[in-house]
């Protein structure tokens, strides 16, 4: 008889220091056959249903709510999610199921809650009908990883790549666990663990050590211990100030608990001798900007801002990269700045009109808005597929991506591609779409930390990530934390680095 699953997903990156408050109107929702309609669009969600086609499940669809990384949730959104999949869990769960998956983040506060997933897995086990079953999930590698989450869960499986080419991949295995989970009737346990250790996004690139050290033998493991299901090593996400921010792995196992123990022991022992892995160092946007000029790469130089990474919280709108290409004069270069306003003072312009334009600035950390002369280039709704279907931007957002509406204009020889939504700069066809050629490019400006390097790596040049004011700082002692838990790396002696 075919297996009864129930599907939901909640996805959000809270970034706890900024003032603004996510409400409702930011989030957005696919309910019911909305949710079933994912298939084939690269999400995760796409990906657990290619296991339940592939091994004809009835899904039972509940509701799944999302918004790009921004300021603290009101809780009033986790509620109102909550009480629509309550809605549709407690008929289902009458009527017999087999089965939970979740799409999760893992990183998500509300104005009351610094746990929501570990509150939504609990109120799920509480619900009748629901206590016995099998529960899985897959979850971002920069997700905040909590004790509550592994006790609620049966199996929770996070991405293995960042950038996260693999989150939809990272999906199937979950789904394929819970497959296992139910063709065995074996109920495996989760064993998690928090270190003392905070890194910055730019630290949390698989490619690189420490998450490199940790990932290869995260795989030695599910290779050597057979009663090992999954090994999942957390980056965590610093921008969140909770007891439970930062570095930690989590184990699904069906044997012993106290060999789970001993892995994280390792893997803990790895974290700790390669912290200082975890902070690279930056360049002064000048220098970086003169050693592009003296040598200039095969490939566009391109000048990574992680502190306006929009993929991290921020706004998208800093303005120092810009006014860097602007007052060099700089030719064949590029910046996004997500702008609203500055798109709606366009609405009218003729192609090839010269006027003033203000653009970005609103962050008080940013110089400000940045005033100059523009040619008026195009306009466009701002919706493009995505190039490549690993990109980044596919596991929550899949393959049709808006920005709203955008506008072109240039400033001397910079392009500037102003949009209406904040747009994470993951893939190229994001330039393309509006007529902006990436492989043409002399310069650009990134406003990411590590995820865009899928798609802006192949363009053959250099990358220099920059020191810039914004709210997404690789500098994490310069952030007022107050409910994390001390001591932790870096910001406490004797592991400050100099």
């Amino acid at each position: 008889m075919t297996k009864r699953i129930l599907l939901g997903g909640l996805f959000h990156e809270t970034h706890t220091f900024l003032e603004e408050v996510t409400g409702p109107d930011q989030m957005r929702t696919r309910e019911g056959a909305a949710l079933l309609a994912r298939r084939g669009d690269a999400s995760t969600v796409d990906g657990f249903l290619e296991v339940a086609e592939r091994r004809s499940w009835t899904v039972i669809p509940t509701l799944e709510t999302q918004a790009t990384p921004s300021g603290t949730i009101d809780h009033a959104v986790f509620e109102a999610f909550w009480a629509r999949f309550e809605a549709a869990a407690r008929p289902a769960l009458a009527a017999g199921l087999d089965g939970i998956w979740l799409a999760l983040h893992g990183a998500m506060v509300t104005t009351r809650s610094d746990d929501p997933e570990g509150d939504l897995l609990e109120r799920i086990r509480a619900l009748p009908g629901a206590e016995t079953l099998p529960l899985f999930a897959v979850f971002d590698l920069h997700a905040n990883f909590t004790p509550r989450m592994a006790r609620y869960a049966d199996g929770l499986v996070g991405y293995r790549e960042n950038p996260h080419a693999d989150a939809r991949d990272a999906a199937v295995l979950s789904a394929d666990l819970l497959a296992r989970s139910l063709d065995t009737g074996v109920r495996p346990r989760m064993v998690s663990r928090t270190f003392p250790i905070l890194w910055p996004p730019t630290g949390t690139g698989t490619a690189d050590r420490p998450m490199q050290t940790m990932s290869a033998l995260a795989r030695r493991i599910e290779r050597e211990d057979d009663d090992v299901w999954a090994v999942s090593v957390v980056g965590g996400y610093s921008f969140a100030d909770t007891l439970h921010t930062g570095v930690a792995a989590c184990i699904i196992t069906a044997g012993d608990l106290a060999a789970s123990e001993r892995h994280l022991d390792t893997l803990e022992e790895i974290a700790m001798r390669e912290r200082e892995a975890g902070v690279p160092a930056e360049w002064d946007l000048e220098s970086a900007l003169d050693d592009a000029i003296a040598n200039p790469p095969p490939g566009p130089a391109i000048l990574v801002e992680p502190a306006d990474n929009i993929g991290g919280g921020a706004p998208g709108d800093c303005t120092s990269i810009l006014r860097a290409f602007v007052r060099r004069g700089l030719q064949q270069a590029a910046v996004i700045i997500n702008d609203p306003a500055a798109v709606q003072a366009l609405a009218t312009v003729e192609p090839g009109s010269r006027v003033v334009l203000s653009m970005g600035g609103s962050s008080s950390l940013d110089p400000g808005p940045f005033t100059s002369e523009v040619e008026f280039l195009s306009r466009s709704d701002g919706r493009f597929r995505l190039e490549d279907l690993n990109s980044h931007l596919a596991a929550a957002n899949g393959v049709n991506i808006e920005m709203g509406p955008c506008a072109t204009v240039r400033a001397g020889g910079t392009t500037i591609l102003l949009t209406s939504r904040k747009t994470p700069p993951f893939d190229l066809g994001q330039l393309r779409s509006q007529g902006i050629v990436p492989e043409t490019l002399a310069f650009v400006g990134v406003k990411a930390a590590v995820a865009h390097r899928r798609a802006y790596d192949r363009l053959g040049g250099r990358s220099y990530w920059v020191r810039t004011p914004g709210p997404c700082p690789s500098d994490l002692t310069t952030l007022p934390y107050r409910r994390i838990r001390r001591p932790i790396f870096p910001l406490d002696p004797p592991w400050r680095p100099s």
